[in-house]
This record gives structure tokens, C-alpha cells and sequence, in this order.
């Protein structure tokens, strides 16, 4: 592998885009961070992500957790296709961008990604801990107008940093205090698009004010949930892409559940989520004005009102979706009673027949 990287000609632009492309393939192979919880987002779910969002060159775009860069090389094609096709409107594009990781290997990875991608000064892209600041110092001229993440779920903060936020926030959940640092850091309208667990739409306590405060600060107008495989084989988790902008307080939520394609069980290693598969969410989407959303049997809308006298529970199940009759608790009971009696009285007959047998 090392002898045909030393034959490609990085001068050429057309095998460095063909390395780029080999090499993102090679980080989409590597998708396990280990064990901390991280797992790289599936090409397909970033390029959703960025197209709903919809960067423009003038805007700057910040990812505090950026893995090897998936989000910010699905960013990159987006605007170059769309908005800034001449060379003069690169220094814009690169001026835009913002991103942090803090583990060593995916920096580099993310250094190395954003040179194949066209980036000839990654340097925006800085090895650091986002959460180590103090969440009071993240002020005015740290505002952006577009964040896109997917930060550790399931993983745990060290001791400490924690107090880096206000009182009413502080949990060791990596997930948790970045929602409370992504509200902070957007913009008046700014957007954002994140990837959160269930647990953080049910979750309570701190996860409660989070997102009582989320409602309050942000128009959280859509949810697009996901099947627990879509980030087989490393985690079987349900994830969920939550949409919110900043300036406006939260009157109705959108849901929409995108289900595995007819025919598939479930997404794995060998049949992964692909960007088509998201394309009925696409054409329900109704354009960046969201216009002429409709419920259909994938989609629902949940007022905020509703959602508060919930409790600020956000995991809201398909109302279409008619729920699999798991049968009478009483005769379920009443057949687990008799299962175990019959599992007892097999163990006593093994029993005795290895008393015998070893009597002879």
C-alpha cells in the first residue's frame, strides 16, 4: 500500500482526488473509535445532515467534535457545488470552516483528510479539548452560524469538567454538555444539525433542562429518527438527527421515522445506509422553507405545549405505527409460571439420573 501511495503524484489534481476518495473509504472501514463511546458517522447520514442544512460559503460552519472531518467533507462538496465554483471563492470557503477533536488519531486523520479534499492550510482544524473551556468563556466572537455534529454518546467526561458549566447543566455526559454548548454557540438564526441517542430524548434531570432550554432558545422543528442498526456493527443503538435553528422559541416538532429498505431486516456492515435511502425524508422536507409538511404514515407533528406537559419526553413513537400485540400479561405470566415448573422439574429428572450413574 505504502509503494503505490509513493507512485501517486500529488500534483496531479485528478489522482489526488481519487486518493481522497480511497481514503475516505478507509475511514468509513475504521468507523470504531474504540471505547469511548465514539462512533464515525456513516457517510450517508453526514451528507443528509449537510444538504438539510444547507452551508453556504459566507457562513461559518463548526464542528466541536469532528472525528476524522466527515462532516466538514461533505460540507466542502456542498458549497463548491452549489454557491462557489470559481478559485477565487476558496480562500471564503476555507475561512468558514471550524472544528476541534481531542484525540490525537482522528486529528490527523482529519488534517490529512482536509489536504486531499483541496484544503492546502488545515490548520482551522485544532487538537483540543472543546469541553475543557469554561462554558462562559465561549463568547460573541465565538458565535458561528452553523454547527453539524455527532458527539460521543454513552461515554463519560473526566472529573472536572463539569464545572466548567452553570450549576443547572452539569452531568458527565459527553452528549449532554455539548447540546448545552451548541445552543450557546449558535447565532441568532444559526442552524444546527445533531446526532443524539434515545436516551437524550427521555432521559431526565439535567437532560430535562437541556432540553427545556433547547424549546425555549431554539425552534426545534424536526426529528428524524433512525433504526438501532444504522451504526452496525459497532453500536445497535436508536440515534436520532435533531434540526433546530436559534432565535426562536419552539412551537410544533416534526417527526419523521426513516425505516430500513423493504426487503432488509436491518442495515450492517455489508448493506449500509445510503444516501438514496433518506431521499422520501428529502422529498417530504418541503425545501428550506420546510413548506407543505404533511403527516403521513412516517411522519407526525407534536406541539410544544404537548411536549412540556410531557415532561419534556421527546421519544414520541409513531402514531400510524400500530403496536405489536405482545398479548395478555396475565396469560403471559400464567405460560412463564408453567415454563419454569416444567424447567424444574427436567433439572430434579437430571439430576437423578447423574446420582445413578455415578453410583455405578
Amino acid at each position: 500500500m505504502v509503494n503505490k501511495i509513493n507512485d501517486i503524484d500529488f500534483n496531479d489534481l485528478t489522482e489526488r482526488q481519487h486518493f481522497g476518495d480511497i481514503y475516505e473509504q478507509i475511514l468509513n472501514d475504521l468507523q470504531s473509535a474504540g471505547n469511548a463511546g465514539e462512533y464515525y458517522t456513516p457517510r450517508a447520514v453526514t451528507a443528509f445532515m449537510v444538504d438539510r442544512i444547507d452551508p453556504k460559503p459566507d457562513e461559518t460552519v463548526f464542528d466541536p467534535a469532528c472525528g476524522t472531518g466527515g462532516f466538514l467533507t461533505c460540507a466542502l462538496p456542498h458549497m463548491r457545488g452549489r454557491y462557489a465554483k470559481r478559485p477565487e471563492d476558496e480562500p471564503t470557503i476555507r475561512a468558514a470552516l471550524r472544528a476541534v477533536e481531542k484525540k490525537q488519531l482522528p486529528h490527523m486523520l482529519c488534517v490529512t483528510n482536509m489536504l486531499l479534499h483541496g484544503i492546502e492550510d488545515p490548520s482551522f482544524v485544532r487538537h483540543d479539548k472543546t469541553l475543557a473551556r469554561p462554558y462562559i468563556s465561549w463568547g460573541q466572537k465565538h458565535r458561528v452560524d452553523i454547527v453539524l455534529t455527532n458527539p460521543s454518546f454513552g461515554g463519560k467526561e473526566e472529573d472536572g469538567i463539569e464545572t466548567n458549566f452553570p450549576q443547572h447543566f452539569r452531568t458527565k455526559e459527553t452528549a449532554d454538555l455539548f447540546l448545552a454548548l451548541i445552543i450557546r454557540l449558535l447565532k441568532p438564526g444559526g442552524r444546527a444539525a445533531v446526532v443524539l441517542p434515545d436516551g437524550s430524548l427521555f432521559g431526565e434531570g439535567v437532560k430535562t433542562r437541556l432540553k427545556e432550554h433547547l424549546l425555549e432558545e431554539c425552534n426545534l422543528h424536526t426529528i428524524v429518527r433512525l433504526p438501532n442498526s444504522v451504526f452496525r456493527p459497532y453500536a445497535t443503538i436508536g440515534t436520532n438527527l435533531l434540526f433546530f435553528e436559534k432565535g426562536a422559541p419552539t412551537a410544533d416538532i416534526w417527526f419523521y421515522e426513516h425505516c430500513v429498505p423493504e426487503g432488509q431486516k436491518a442495515y450492517s456492515m455489508a448493506k449500509p445506509i445510503r444516501l438514496e435511502h433518506l431521499q422520501d425524508c428529502i422529498d417530504w422536507w418541503g425545501g428550506t422553507e420546510r413548506a407543505g409538511r404533511t403527516e403521513t404514515e412516517r411522519a407526525w407533528k407534536v406541539t410544544a405545549e404537548e411536549v412540556r406537559a410531557r415532561g419534556y419526553n421527546l421519544d414520541i413513537k409513531n402514531p400510524h405505527t400500530q403496536a405489536d400485540d405482545l398479548g395478555d400479561p396475565q396469560e403471559l405470566l400464567a405460560k412463564l409460571d408453567a415454563t419454569e415448573a416444567e424447567v424444574t422439574d427436567l433439572r430434579d429428572q437430571l439430576r437423578v439420573i447423574l446420582a445413578e450413574a455415578l453410583l455405578r
